[in-house]
This record gives structure tokens, C-alpha cells and sequence, in this order.
């Protein structure tokens, strides 16, 4: 299981950091509960910009990229979603694929014991 997944699951779950939470609201925007959700990955692709995964709690995939203005006094207030995209049908043959299976089978873990 990689660590990322589990980290930064929590940090979205838990986080107090404002860009956390922006990013728990624009998920909601999405439909999604950021309690129920997976971060499969968030890594930052450009001084203004990270590229993001998700698990929803009923098994939907999506990328979408989480764009920001660094500049900005509140940074995480300035922040959207891009490019959000289901790739329920098609991640597994994406970079990510390793990482998005091993996060199904600790989501999975996860309910059994909930």
C-alpha cells in the first residue's frame, strides 16, 4: 500500500491547512464526500498547480487538476478544480494504475472494519 495514499487521505480528511480544506469543499462541489473519498494521488505539476486523483466512496475515479494563485493573500480561497474527468473505465491504464488498485483494496479494507 503506498504511503501516499494513506497520508494524504488523512490530509484531506483532517487537515486544518486551508488548501486542504478548499479542496474538501470543491470535492462536495463535485458530489463527493471528502470523509468517504480516496487521494490516490496530489502532486504539484507548476507554481500554480497540482494534478489530483480520487476514489469516491462508491468506486467512480476521477482527475482533475487543482489550480491556485500563489500570489494571491488567501491562496487556497483563489483555488478551483480543472479538467475534472471520470476515468472510471480507463485508469487502469494510466500512470497511477498501481497506486488506484492498491487504494481499492485498502478502501476495501477500510469498510470490512468500519
Amino acid at each position: 500500500m503506498s504511503s501516499i495514499v494513506v497520508q494524504y487521505t488523512d490530509l484531506l480528511r483532517t487537515s486544518d491547512y486551508d488548501l486542504w480544506s478548499r479542496l474538501r469543499e470543491l470535492l462536495k462541489g463535485q458530489g463527493l464526500d471528502p470523509d468517504g473519498a480516496i487521494v490516490v494521488d496530489l502532486f504539484q505539476e507548476g507554481p500554480d498547480h497540482e494534478d489530483g486523483q480520487v476514489i469516491s466512496e462508491d468506486g467512480r475515479v476521477y482527475r482533475f487538476t487543482l489550480f491556485y494563485d500563489q500570489a494571491a493573500e488567501h491562496v487556497a480561497l483563489s483555488a478551483y478544480l480543472h479538467d475534472w474527468t471520470d476515468i472510471t473505465d480507463s485508469w487502469r491504464t494510466g500512470s497511477l494504475a498501481i497506486r488506484t488498485a492498491d487504494a481499492f483494496a485498502w478502501m476495501s479494507r477500510s469498510t470490512e472494519w468500519s
